[in-house]
């Protein structure tokens, strides 16, 4: 198995913080999970850009998504770390192309950007104050915050006039670490934009679902770089997954909170639960579907033991 492996950070927004009510230690708890994955050998760790808990808001912390990541940035050493995913409407693109580069810097080179159309999560939105914006102009707000955000990369100044966003000689000093820049992650299965975006522009895709939804999704993108001249294996392939592990699928699935397991049948993830056998199972189907990196959700993470166990069975 050639599989590369993520874990999400339990930020709060799943309510996985519920349980700590001092928010230092709350976050020295999310730090140490950062920290496990980096030691044990996993690949990434990235963390959800959203500003309350998730399913459900309620009043638990959650941390920013972009605060945390630049602290993350020193408080590991090997691991990469990501935004899963960053919505352009939350920060304005050229904004968030310089704070991409200045993490970039602070973490030596370990930064993925994750973005999205967002629209995900519309009671958010309206809670922040952020206009409810319909999908085809969600879709056209993150082509031109793509433009923009690599051009901030690339060029000594931006400069990019469009119907949402408009750079005029922004200078972004320093643009990071990585050549010729920091790693663009485009996630959504969108057929008709969103994985033209991909191929046009993505140095990796996110898809989500199960096994049969991802292998779809996938074989069209395949199609959209064949149109254009991409190779499509230049394109890093991830995809989520729900995993509790322990030696028997009864221990795997006790660990479980039952607001997960309605939530996981309510959003149709991708589930690995059961034994270290079962999951290797289950992560075989998703490396044919051909994804190459599983990011992954532990019910139990904050008690580190289930990625020191996932990491001595697959990595």
């Amino acid at each position: 198995m050639s599989l590369q492996f993520g874990v999400s950070l339990p930020q709060g927004g799943m309510m996985e913080l519920a349980s700590i009510k001092d928010s230092v230690e709350a976050y020295e708890a999310m730090t140490r999970v950062a920290q496990t994955a980096d030691e044990v050998g996993f690949t990434t760790v990235w963390l959800s850009d959203q500003f309350h808990t998730f399913p459900q808001p309620v009043q638990e912390m959650t941390f920013e998504c972009w605060a945390t990541i630049s602290a993350l940035a020193r408080d590991t050493r090997r691991v990469r770390l990501g935004s899963l995913i960053t919505c352009p409407t939350y920060r304005n693109p050229a904004l968030l192309a310089k704070m991409a580069s200045t993490v970039d810097v602070l973490s030596h080179g370990r930064l993925t950007l994750g973005i999205g159309a967002g629209g995900w999560n519309e009671r958010q939105d309206r809670a922040y104050g952020y206009h409810a914006f319909d999908a085809p102009t969600r879709l056209r707000q993150l082509h031109e915050a793509i433009q923009i955000m690599l051009s901030m990369w690339t060029q000594d100044e931006a400069v990019f006039e469009g119907e949402h966003y408009h750079v005029r000689g922004a200078i972004n000093s320093p643009k990071g670490v990585q050549t010729p820049h920091i790693p663009l992650l485009i996630a959504g299965g969108g057929e008709q934009v969103t994985l033209k975006l991909v191929a046009q522009y993505g140095d990796a895709c996110h898809i989500g679902g199960d096994v049969a939804r991802i292998q779809h999704k996938l074989a069209i993108l395949k199609q959209h770089c064949e149109a254009i001249g991409r190779d499509y294996e230049s394109i890093h392939r991830t995809a989520s997954a729900f995993c509790s592990i322990g030696e028997t699928h009864e221990q795997a699935m006790a660990k479980i909170p039952e607001a997960f397991l309605g939530f996981l049948r309510q959003v149709g993830t991708t589930t690995l639960i059961g034994s270290p056998a079962t999951i290797g199972e289950g992560l075989a189907a998703l490396e044919a579907a051909g994804v190459q990196e599983v990011l992954l959700l532990f019910p139990d993470v904050l008690q580190l033991d289930p990625l020191r166990i996932f990491a001595k069975a697959f990595i």
